[in-house]
C-alpha cells in the first residue's frame, strides 16, 4: 500500500476488526484545543496472496480412531517443524510409516483455537503452532491500520496477538521452517510499499529498476525492470494479506485444487462480508502446489479461473520428475527431516507413496517423453522406456519386471484392507488422467522461477547400470535375486543353464546418480515445459538453490515480489 504523511492532528482510533474505518470514535476536548480530530479511512481494497506448499509442506494430522489405534499422544501424522514429535518417527517401521500416513485418515492440521484439534487435551491449537511467528514487521511503521498482522489494541474484545493472525490465515498449516521467508518478506513488503511517499529500502535496492536479469530471467518473453511509478500505482490503495493453505498430499492433486478453490471462494467472501471490496486473489505455488494451482482454475476441477488474477508458480514439476521413480524404488536422498521421516529405501518409501495419488502424480508423465528410464552397461544403452510415449503401461504398472515401479511386497506392510498392486494401478490410472487433463492449464498472467543449474542436477533421466562384467542374455527376463532397496540389485537370468549345485549367475545392477541440471529434485527438463508452452508472461531460469529452499532464496524472493506486482499490476477494480 503508498502511504502519504498522515495529516496533522489527533488520529482516531480505528476498528480494523469490523467498521474499518467506516466509522471513528471522536472524543470531547476544552474548548481551547483547536486541534482537529482526524478521521483515517483504511484503503477498501484487497487482493490476498495464496501460498500454495509442495508435497510434505503441508501439515497432517490423524483421525482420532487411527490416533488410538497407534497409541499415540496426539495425531501429528506429518509436522516437520515440530522436531519433538518426528524425531522418534525417524525409527518407525514401513508398517507404522504406512498407518500414520494414510490418505483416508488424514487431514489438514489447520489451527483453530476454538475446537482445538491436537488429538492432546494437554495441548492447544496455539503450542502446536508455536513455531509461527511474524517478526518483520512493515518496514518501520509502528502501526497500520488494516487487516494486518498487528497486535490488537488493549482494550480490543477477543484481542489477538500478530501470531495469533497468521495462524488465522495459514501459516501453521504449512512446513513453516522452509516457508517463513517468503510469506513473512511478502507480507513485508507489499503492505509497507511506501512511508512519506518514499518505497522502502528493500524495494529500492532490489526490485524498483532492477534488471530482471539480475535474477536470471529468461529472454524469452522479454522482461522490463519494474519502475517506482508502476509500483506505486499497483500498491496505492490496496491490502495484500498474505495466506497459506495447506492440502493433503496424500491425495490427489484434483481433489486439493477443489477443496482449495472452496476456502478461496470462503476467504474472498468473508473480506466482502467485513466491507472490503475484494473480488481475485493471486497464487503462489512451491513446487507440487504448482500442479494443485492448476487444479484451481481448471474448468473441471476448481473452476476458480475468473477469481484468479494470476499464478508464480515455483520450481514446478511441470511434467513430473524422474525422482519420484528412483525414491519409490530406492528412498529418498539426503540427511534432512523428509528423507529420515518418509525413509531412505525403497521399502519405507513405497507402502507411503505407492498408496498416495498425490505421490504418484509426481511421476514424469506422457509429456515427459519417451526414453527416460534406461539400462546401461559401459556406457552402451541396453534398454530404454517408454517406447511408445505411456510410462504408467510400460513402467508404473508392469508387474514382475525387475525395473517395474512397484515392488509388490513392499506396497501393503500393515496389511490393510484395499491396499496392494492392483489398488495403486488405479491410483496411478487416476494420475495419468489427472496429468491429461492440466498439460495445457496454465493461467494466462503466469510466471515461473526454477532451477536449472548444473551443479544441482536432478534425474532427468533415471539410468540402471549393469556391471561390466555381465552378459545377460535378455535384459527384459532378469529376476531380482536381492535387491538393498538403495539402488543396488543383484539380478540372475531364468533363461540361463545352471549346472547341478551351482547357485544361478548373478548380475550386479545399481542405479546411477541424477546427472542433468535442475535444482536436486525437478530437473530443467520438466521445469522448462513452462518455457516452452509460450504462455507464460515471465520465466526465471535459476541457479544455485536446494528444491525444498527456494523460497529462501534472495533472488527466488526478489523475482516473486516482481512477479506479484507485475500480475497485481494487471487488476481491473471496480469504480
Amino acid at each position: 500500500m503508498a502511504h502519504q504523511t498522515n495529516p496533522p492532528g489527533y488520529p482516531l482510533p480505528v476498528n480494523p476488526g469490523s467498521n474499518q474505518g467506516t466509522v471513528a470514535q471522536g472524543f470531547v476536548t476544552p474548548a481551547q484545543d483547536q486541534v482537529p480530530q482526524v478521521q483515517n479511512i483504511p484503503p477498501r481494497r484487497i487482493l490476498p496472496i495464496i501460498f500454495i506448499p509442495g508435497i510434505m509442506g503441508s501439515n497432517l494430522r490423524m483421525s482420532a480412531a487411527r490416533q488410538r489405534a497407534l497409541g499415540a499422544d496426539n495425531n501429528i501424522a506429518w509436522r516437520p517443524d515440530n522436531l519433538g514429535a518426528t524425531a522418534p518417527q525417524y525409527n518407525d517401521s514401513p508398517a507404522e510409516r504406512q498407518r500414520r500416513l494414510d490418505p483416508a485418515e488424514t487431514e489438514v492440521d489447520q489451527y483453530d483455537p476454538e475446537g482445538n484439534p491436537t488429538g492432546d487435551p494437554k495441548e492447544t491449537s496455539d503450542q502446536r503452532n508455536d513455531d509461527v511467528k511474524y517478526s518483520v514487521g512493515y518496514n518501520g511503521f509502528g502501526r497500520l491500520d488494516g487487516p494486518l498482522l498487528q497486535h490488537d489494541l488493549p482494550g480490543t474484545t477477543n484481542a489477538r496477538t500478530r501470531e495469533q493472525k497468521a495462524r488465522a490465515r495459514g501459516w501453521g498449516e504449512v512446513y513453516f521452517g522452509s516457508y517463513s521467508d517468503i510469506l513473512s518478506l511478502c507480507e513485508c513488503h507489499l503492505n509497507g510499499a511506501f512511508s512519506g511517499g518514499t518505497p522502502s529500502v528493500y524495494l529500492k535496492k532490489h526490485i524498483i529498476g532492477v534488471e530482471p536479469s539480475a535474477w536470471q530471467a529468461h529472454a524469452r518473453p522479454a522482461l522490463k525492470a519494474l519502475d517506482e511509478k508502476t509500483l506505486r500505482e499497483t500498491v496505492k490503495g490496496c491490502w495484500f494479506p498474505v495466506h497459506a493453505m495447506g492440502y493433503n498430499w496424500l491425495k490427489g492433486n484434483s481433489e486439493s485444487g477443489i477443496a482449495i478453490a472452496k476456502r478461496i471462494d470462503a476467504l474472498i467472501a468473508r473480506y466482502r462480508e467485513q466491507g472490503f471490496t475484494c473480488e481475485k486473489v493471486i497464487l503462489v505455488s512451491h513446487s507440487m502446489g504448482g500442479l494443485v494451482a492448476r487444479a484451481v482454475i481448471h474448468p473441471e476441477m476448481g473452476k476458480l479461473a475468473d477469481k484468479v488474477l494470476g499464478i508464480v508458480h515455483g520450481v514446478m514439476p511441470a511434467i513430473g520428475a524422474g525422482a519420484a521413480y528412483k525414491r519409490v524404488r530406492c528412498g529418498f536422498e539426503g540427511s534432512g527431516i523428509g528423507p529420515r521421516i518418509l525413509g531412505n529405501t525403497g521399502v519405507n518409501v513405497t507402502p507411503v507413496l505407492g498408496n498416495a495419488q498425490g505421490g504418484l502424480e509426481l511421476l514424469p508423465s506422457q509429456a515427459y517423453g519417451n526414453h527416460w528410464l534406461q539400462v546401461q552397461q559401459n556406457g552402451t544403452m541396453l534398454k530404454s522406456l517408454p517406447l511408445k510415449g505411456d510410462p504408467y503401461e510400460e513402467i508404473y504398472k508392469v508387474r514382475g519386471k525387475w525395473f517395474g515401479l512397484l515392488r509388490e511386497e513392499w506396497i501393503n506392510p500393515a496389511g490393510a484392507d484395499g491396499p496392494g498392486f492392483d489398488m495403486s494401478c488405479a491410483l496411478l490410472d487416476r494420475a495419468k488422467s489427472f496429468h491429461n487433463a492440466i498439460v495445457s492449464t496454465y493461467h494466462d498472467q503466469s510466471y515461473a522461477h526454477y532451477g536449472a543449474d548444473p551443479k544441482r542436477t536432478a534425474w532427468r533421466n533415471v539410468v540402471w547400470s549393469m556391471h561390466k562384467r555381465a552378459k545377460p542374455q535378455n535384459v527384459d527376463t532378469l529376476a531380482i535375486a536381492a535387491d538393498d532397496a538403495q539402488g543396488e540389485m543383484q539380478l540372475i537370468d531364468p533363461a540361463q543353464a545352471v549346472p547341478k549345485n551351482k547357485a544361478p549367475l548373478e548380475f550386479e545392477v545399481e542405479m546411477l546418480e541424477a546427472a542433468d541440471p535442475g535444482d536436486q529434485t525437478v530437473p530443467v527438463h520438466s521445469a522448462d515445459a513452462q518455457l516452452n508452452s509460450g504462455k507464460f508472461k515471465g520465466i526465471f531460469r535459476q541457479s544455485g538453490y536446494e528444491h525444498q529452499a527456494s523460497y529462501s532464496d534472495d533472488a527466488v524472493i526478489a523475482s516473486t515480489i516482481y512477479s506479484l506486482v507485475r500480475i497485481a499490476s494487471t487488476m481491473t477494480w471496480p469504480k
